[in-house]
C-alpha cells in the first residue's frame, strides 16, 4: 500500500492506496510538530483503518512548508523503516516545465498538472482552492506553462476578520442572494461570489491565449466543491487530485 500526504499552509491531505484505490483519505491541520510527534500521529491515523506500518510499503509526499520537509522525512524513515519520495521541481516527472525558473513552482502545482493531464487530456487547467487559489495550465502539447495565484476563500475571511474590528468571522455558506442582508451575508457575498467572478474572468483569459480555447477546468482542494457552485467555468470536481497525482509520479519514479 501507498501512503501519500500533501503538505499545504493551513491543511495536510492525506491518502492510502491499495493499487488503483483509494481506500482512506483525511484532511487534516498542517501543524509544526518534531519527527516523533508525526510519526505517532502517522500510527494512529492508519490505524483507524485497520493497518500497521508493515502494511505501507511506499510513501510519498508534497510540501509547500519547508520547516515540516524535515520532520516529515524522519518520521517516515523512523516509523515505517522508508525512505519517503519528495517530490518538487526536481522530480523526473516526464513534464516539461515551461517557467523562467521552475525550481521555484510549487511542488503541489506540479503534482495537480501532471494528474490532471494523465485524467482528462490537454489543454487543461487546474484550479485548486486552498490557502491560495492556484490555476495551472497544461499546455496542448503536454507541458506545464505556468498559472495564476491568488488568496484563497478563508485567507480572505481571516485578512478581513483581523484587519476590520467589527466585521466578524463567518461560515462558508452560500447566501441566498448576491445582495446580503446582513454583515453574515454581505461577506459571504463578497467572499464567494467574488471569487467566482475571479475565477471565470482567469479562465476566460486563459482560454484566450494561442490554442487554450478547449481547454477544461478541473477544480480541486477542500473548497472545490463549495466553489463549483457557484463558478459557471468549472467543468469536473476532483477533489482528492493532488492524491492521485502523488501516486502516478511515486510510480513513475519506481518503474
Amino acid at each position: 500500500m501507498l501512503l501519500v500526504l500533501d503538505t499545504g499552509n493551513t491543511t495536510t491531505a492525506a491518502g492510502i492506496y491499495d493499487g488503483e484505490e483509494l481506500i482512506a483519505h483525511w484532511r487534516l491541520s498542517s501543524i509544526l510538530r518534531t519527527y516523533d510527534e508525526l510519526g505517532i500521529y502517522l500510527l494512529n491515523l492508519i490505524a483507524t483503518k485497520g493497518l500497521k506500518p508493515s502494511d505501507i510499503s511506499g510513501v510519498a509526499f508534497a510540501s509547500v512548508v519547508p520547516s515540516l520537509d524535515f520532520p516529515m522525512t524522519e518520521a517516515i524513515r523512523r516509523y515505517f523503516d522508508l525512505n519517503p519520495l519528495q517530490v518538487n521541481a526536481s522530480t523526473i516527472t516526464g513534464m516539461e516545465i515551461l517557467c523562467r525558473n521552475p525550481r521555484e513552482v510549487g511542488a503541489d502545482r506540479i503534482v495537480n498538472a501532471i494528474a490532471g493531464r494523465e485524467k482528462y487530456g490537454m489543454p487543461l487547467i487546474v484550479a485548486d482552492y486552498g490557502t491560495a487559489i492556484t490555476f495551472d495550465v497544461v499546455s496542448p502539447e503536454g507541458a506545464y506553462m505556468g498559472g495564476a495565484i491568488a488568496p484563497g476563500l478563508n485567507s480572505g475571511i481571516s485578512a478581513l476578520f483581523s484587519k476590520a474590528a467589527k466585521l466578524p468571522q463567518v461560515a462558508l455558506n452560500i447566501p441566498e442572494s448576491v445582495i446580503g442582508r446582513s454583515t453574515e451575508e454581505a461577506i459571504q457575498s463578497g467572499i464567494l461570489f467574488g471569487n467566482a467572478g475571479l475565477t471565470d474572468r482567469i479562465v476566460d483569459m486563459i482560454r484566450a491565449e494561442p490554442g487554450m480555447n478547449a481547454a477544461k477546468v478541473i477544480a480541486t482542494g477542500g473548497n472545490a466543491g463549495l466553489m463549483a457552485k457557484v463558478s459557471s467555468r468549472i467543468d469536473i470536481v476532483d477533489k482528492w487530485l493532488t492524491l492521485e497525482g502523488l501516486k502516478m509520479i511515486f510510480e513513475k519514479v519506481n518503474e
